[in-house]
């Protein structure tokens, strides 16, 4: 087979990368793009909202296919299987692409283990993919408060074969010691390592107590996906205002921002975790510099839970007209 040679079997190995909302995957993966890594994978990017923005990061993968509207694990499973299949009749086909296997970036609202169950169930998958490895990012600065509420997260770390703290120069040594002892405890076996911006942080952490968890019943209100259309025309300072005001107001709430809109320095990945506003990345205006499909310029995505869809778009058009 032109896409495995490395197998004997013949199958494709698969690498699921999961972590909860705004963790870093993407950024991971950008990191690991630029070192060499995954470049002749097929990427699948799996986003839950119907706005594709994580594929922009990874532009020099040679493959990428995006799957969204739908977490992998449950809604978006069907095209996940569908991809997967025809990624392993392309790769039996003479003139193959010539991949060397799948990297499943999940959404952030994915359990990576629900769906390794799922495709090792699939009858022709299971024939076809062989799992390699499950890798889990951990925010540094947020995954505390993520493992004391959100059941989700637990269970993307219990998953992995490969824990990575990410953003570990912004927490506190004593809370970055204390946050390893806890996902340790809730996975004891999994390798456990740090980078910042991809780039791999030494992890000397010591003897230190797991921070206690409490017991978490499932949430009433799942988080969701809300599409607002901010238009292209340019409102950046509008929008940024608006935006900063809703965060420090409902910032619990608002786990996580996406999107591309137009500013006076062009064209910007805007993204948020919590309050933390990243800053806004310059896009290239080229088409020939992108992975997947084009950004939906004009619209981002709040991911939150106990919001109301219509009342923050009323809240825009009043701000921001």
């Amino acid at each position: 087979m032109k896409a495995e040679a490395g197998r004997r079997d013949g199958r494709i190995p698969l690498t699921l990368l999961g972590g909860f909302l705004g963790a870093g995957k993407s950024t991971w993966l950008r990191h690991q793009l630029h070192e060499g890594r995954f470049r002749k994978r097929h990427f699948l990017v799996n986003e839950a909202a119907l706005t594709p923005v994580d594929n922009l990061l990874l532009g020099k993968a040679a493959r990428v296919e995006v799957l969204a509207g739908g977490c992998a694990c449950c809604d978006g499973l069907p095209a996940l299987v569908a991809a997967l299949r025809q990624i392993c009749d392309e790769a039996t086909t003479s003139g193959a692409s010539g991949i060397d296997g799948v990297l499943l970036e999940t959404s952030g609202l994915a359990d990576p283990g629900a769906i390794a169950v799922a495709l090792a169930a699939d009858q022709v998958l299971a024939r076809r993919l062989v799992m390699e490895k499950v890798v889990v990012i951990v925010d540094a600065v947020h995954g505390r408060d993520q493992l004391a509420g959100e059941p989700l997260a637990r269970a993307q770390v219990e998953a992995a074969d490969e824990l990575i703290l990410s953003k570990p120069l912004l927490a506190k040594y004593g809370d970055l010691a204390r946050l390893a002892a806890t996902i340790r405890v809730l996975n004891p076996t999994a390798v456990i390592s740090a980078a910042e911006h991809g780039t791999p942080v030494s992890l000397t952490l010591g003897s230190a107590l797991p921070f206690p968890l409490p017991v978490v019943a499932a949430m009433a209100e799942p988080i969701r996906p809300y599409r607002i259309e901010v238009g292209k025309d340019g409102g950046w300072i509008a929008l940024s205002t608006w935006l900063s005001a809703l965060l420090q107001s409902r910032g619990d709430d608002v786990v996580r921002v996406k999107g591309i809109v137009r500013a006076p320095a062009g064209l910007l990945l805007l993204q948020s975790v919590r309050r933390m506003v990243q800053p806004p990345e310059i896009l290239p205006e080229r088409d020939a510099w992108l992975s997947g499909p084009a950004p939906e310029e004009g619209m981002i995505v709040l991911i939150g839970r106990n919001l109301d869809g219509e009342l923050l778009e009323r809240s825009w058009r009043r701000f921001g007209a």
